[in-house]
């Protein structure tokens, strides 16, 4: 996605998923002295600005789907599309909650859903015809593989990560983003900093990944610099951080350096404060 994909102007101001719809349990910050290492402290500083939470406890298989939902789109548009699909098919089933009742399989409902009807329910999404195809291919998977959601979310919470992070990339559809999403969400498992793609600009324009790095080199640099227990919450939060500070195209720092906390921290690559102009920090490298 290129940066005018990204920044459009239904952008939210707020990220949901550190923000108090977010879900997550806040946690005491980690005295652990000094920050090893500049990426650390970064982290640190966006904790304090933002939020510190410890993740998981959603449902391994609708975190899934709502990570696909979330692809290539904002908050504002996703998340009515992720509501109106649990309305529909991940309501109870009739006479759920009475003597006898079941409640519905959210996988069973979705691999048995007509593609026509799924596209139409999404609609807000965007690319809906490609994700409701790819739910319901992935909600086949996860029936034949592992008997319903409730099956996969076992898998996702008691797996070996590494394992499961393979399991999901081996599914036509799931991405390294939406893999270490569930991972986190789902699994609540430390070491996972997904990269968006305001992260993966982040990073790179601040110097704690090479300019030129792809996403999962991002990932990689970031993993090996920030303890585990502080990647989650410093995904969401600096998500948040490139919602108010740091945008694609106009980051704070063209204001001058009071404009951005975190500053000190910053190689600003890409950013040139004299001429304003702003360029992704991979043309810095090619020039």
């Amino acid at each position: 996605m290129n940066d005018d994909a990204e920044e459009r102007a239904d952008e939210p101001s707020r990220n949901i998923s550190g923000g108090p719809d977010g879900g997550g349990e806040a946690v005491t910050a980690v005295d652990d002295g000094e920050p090893a290492s500049r990426a650390e402290a970064v982290v640190d500083e966006l904790g304090e600005m933002y939020w510190q939470k410890a993740y998981g406890g959603r449902e391994g298989f609708e975190c899934l789907v709502r990570t696909i939902l979330s692809q290539n789109t904002s908050d504002k548009a996703s998340q009515p599309a992720h509501n109106s699909l649990m309305s529909r098919y991940g309501s109870p089933a009739s006479g759920a909650g009475e003597e006898g009742g079941d409640e519905t399989d959210l996988a069973e409902s979705l691999a048995a859903a007509a593609q026509d009807e799924l596209a139409e329910t999404i609609s807000s999404a965007g690319l809906y015809n490609q994700k409701s195809e790819t739910i319901i291919r992935l909600a086949g998977r996860v029936v034949e593989g592992y008997g319903g959601a409730d099956g996969f979310d076992e898998f996702v919470k008691s797996g070996d990560p590494g394992d499961v992070r393979e399991t999901l990339l081996e599914m036509k559809g799931v991405g390294p983003k939406t893999a270490d999403c569930v991972l986190l969400f789902s699994g609540g498992r430390n070491g996972v900093f997904p990269v968006d793609t305001h992260v993966h600009r982040i990073a790179r324009r601040m110097g704690l990944a090479p300019a030129d790095a792809d996403h999962e080199q991002v990932r990689r640099a970031i993993d090996a610099a920030v303890p585990g227990e502080k990647c989650g919450f410093g995904h969401t939060a600096m998500i948040q951080f490139g919602r108010e500070y740091c945008t694609a195209r106009e980051p704070a720092c063209l204001d001058g350096p009071e404009a951005c906390p975190l500053v000190e921290y910053c190689d600003q690559v890409g950013v040139d404060e004299l001429s304003g102009e702003v360029v992704d920090p991979a043309e810095v490298v090619d020039s």
